[in-house]
């Protein structure tokens, strides 16, 4: 039987092989260009850079997602039925009270991030909570204790700062080759290996966010349905999608890096029927589709 820690293993295997994945991807081309190039230095580089990039997106990710969406610490007294909402879920689901943060936008759209239930943080902005009735909060804040009580927090807030390094690094890759500096081979083979080089640097940070937008696109899903075991009221959390997806304008502080983390796409909902391949690059899936599965349980 499914319950709320029902993916807690999955999602932890998950996050180290995320974390393998990005440290071969980084190594790899670190490699491929110290080859080219016939300087070790920046293999070494790019293994102390994965390795720091790896530590810093587990202690630091969280709070630079916080910082990012502008979102600020709030106290019982300010917010007391959101406080008290998330307190008493919490309670429910057997997880400690994580942080709660308020984000001052009128668009309504939350997230959970964190690297562990002891280290956790919800955040909502100020116009969900505008437009809520207490069945409907419940049902958001469910969904996002679900994203902590599966363990996918980590995985999905490690991504913001793991993505933007193997783009970061594949973007200096490229520039270092269209600026010159070329290994001395004969010209056949110089040629081939810059044409390697550049599919590399080109094709890594696209799958990179392919393999972001799946892990996004999953866990929604996944955290619907944890959310309404965790309420029993699978009715209130259709509900608050339904309101959310009629708003849409996008966020104040919509951003690509960590549109995936929050209950819906920060840029708008987009309803329109799209193709299997388009849904490859959607950061949600279709709220339509996420209702019509609460409304079915």
């Amino acid at each position: 039987m499914a319950t709320l820690y029902t993916h807690q293993t999955e999602n932890v295997a998950k996050t180290w092989v995320l974390i393998t994945f990005f440290l071969t991807v980084v190594i790899s081309l670190g490699w491929f260009f110290s080859y080219y190039y016939q300087s070790s230095e920046i293999l070494y580089f790019a293994v102390i850079f994965s390795i720091f990039a790896n530590i810093f997106s587990y202690w630091f990710s969280d709070k630079i997602t916080l910082s990012v969406a502008g979102a600020k610490p709030v106290t019982r007294e300010e917010y007391f039925d959101l406080y008290n909402a998330v307190e008493n879920l919490s309670i429910t689901a057997g997880l400690p009270m994580p942080k709660i943060y308020v984000i001052p936008d009128n668009a309504p759209n939350a997230f959970a991030t964190g690297r562990n239930k002891t280290h956790a943080t919800v955040a909502v902005t100020t116009g969900l909570l505008q437009i809520m009735n207490k069945t409907e909060l419940e049902g958001v804040i469910a969904h996002e204790l679900s994203h902590i009580g599966n363990r996918d927090i980590l995985l999905s807030t490690m991504v913001v700062v793991l993505v933007g390094t193997v783009t970061l690094l594949s973007n200096m890759f490229m520039r270092s080759m269209w600026l010159g500096g070329r290994r001395n081979d004969d010209r056949g083979s110089g040629n081939i290996l810059a044409i390697i080089g550049i599919a590399l640097a080109i094709l890594t940070p696209i799958i990179a966010t392919l393999i972001q937008l799946a892990i996004s696109r999953k866990r929604e899903f996944l955290a619907d349905s944890s959310g309404a075991l965790l309420t029993r009221y699978p009715e209130g959390l259709a509900s608050a999608l339904k309101k959310i997806g009629a708003y849409n304008a996008p966020m104040l502080k919509a951003n690509t890096a960590t549109a995936h983390l929050y209950i819906s796409n920060p840029f708008g909902p987009n309803e329109k029927k799209v193709s299997a391949i388009a849904k490859l690059f959607l950061t949600h899936p279709p709220l339509q589709e996420r209702i019509k599965a609460l409304e079915n349980n």
